[in-house]
């Protein structure tokens, strides 16, 4: 199960893709400094989990993590969230209010979907970067920050930047290094693993004992586009968890959230070969890249879980015992 995001560290987050894993060695990288780091992804691949990581490895890690979404806000109410409010600043401000800067003072500001932000506030952000200094709505006194800004955004920033719809000025500032978060449909040999340490957390939540799953219940999983990432995957699994009254998730528990399914027709083109691994410690070259692979795999973790008992492994897996002695048997023809 994976750290909490409150201890979650760089080094915490284990991957076997090649590009995660390009990205968290620069999110490292990162950790050792203070540089502006800029995450991009699309919505759910973990980009908020991340930044966490890249704080709590970084000498920052005492201070704060102030996290801001700064998209879809009017320039009013985005100032004074940033930079916090005078009493009187406005109509309904009773009492001075410390802002995101003033809060992540001596630790760490997450700005998500950053490119959705409007010219006003680029430019009052830009100043605080170069400055060190804002000050609050309805006041004249300026205030010092010591806040590290990680942003994050699941759109080009240099694209926006082509369109005139983000300063150059203030890319040049947030973009000291920038990592690129691979969607789950790219890292489909981490499916199965990940699918097990959610599911063994929301069996815990849940107060059920759920041991398994199915093969066509693992093969349906395999073959989603995941247009959601990680996200729709824990929700996936914590909803599959509820419908399960036994020990074993069937295929009828794995039910997709009717909208991603309805906006994943485009996404299931860029799906290639669905590849999966129960263990972390091969690379994907070493891994057999198939469905049929990925269901050989569990069934064998599943064995390996009941200490190799026949009788209780199909049980768990919904199959027959003859079933199973085909699928042990060819896996020991095949070594």
């Amino acid at each position: 199960m994976q750290a909490p995001l409150t201890t979650l560290r760089v080094e915490d987050i284990s991957t076997t893709n090649e590009a995660m894993a390009r990205c968290l060695r620069l999110a490292a990288l990162a950790a050792s400094s203070d540089v502006p780091v800029v995450l991009l992804g699309e919505t759910g691949t973990g980009k908020t989990l991340l930044a966490h990581a890249i704080h709590n490895s970084s000498a920052r890690e005492k201070g704060p993590f102030i996290s801001f979404n700064a998209s879809a806000m009017s320039d009013t109410l985005l100032e004074s969230q940033l930079f916090g409010h005078e009493r009187g600043a406005f109509t309904g401000a009773q009492q001075a209010v410390k802002g995101k800067f003033e809060q992540a003072d001596g630790g760490t500001l997450f700005l998500d979907e950053i490119a959705d932000m409007s010219p006003l506030a680029q430019v009052k952000i830009l100043r605080v970067l170069e400055y060190g200094e804002f000050e609050r709505l309805g006041s004249e006194r300026m205030q010092r920050c010591n806040a590290r800004v990680l942003c994050a955004s699941n759109c080009s920033l240099r694209d926006r930047v082509r369109q005139g719809k983000f300063r150059e000025d203030l890319y040049q500032r947030l973009n000291g290094l920038t990592l690129l978060i691979p969607p789950l449909r790219h890292r489909l040999q981490e499916l199965p693993a990940l699918i097990a340490a959610d599911l063994k957390a929301a069996s815990i939540k849940e107060g059920k004992n759920i041991t398994a799953i199915h093969p066509e219940a693992m093969e349906k999983l395999m073959r989603h586009p995941w247009p959601g990432n990680l996200r729709e995957l824990s929700h996936t699994v914590r909803t599959m968890t509820l419908f399960c009254e036994g020990e074993v998730i069937m295929p009828h528990h794995v039910v997709f959230s009717p909208d991603l399914e309805t906006s994943s027709a485009g996404v299931h083109a860029s799906v290639e070969v669905p590849a999966a691994s129960m263990n972390n410690n091969h690379s994907p070259n070493d891994v057999d890249l198939s469905l049929a692979g990925a269901v050989q795999r569990h069934i064998h973790y599943v064995y390996d879980q009941t200490n190799r008992n026949q009788r209780r492994t199909a049980k768990l897996l919904g199959i027959s015992r003859a079933t199973l002695a085909r699928h042990l048997q060819k896996t020991s023809a095949s070594k």
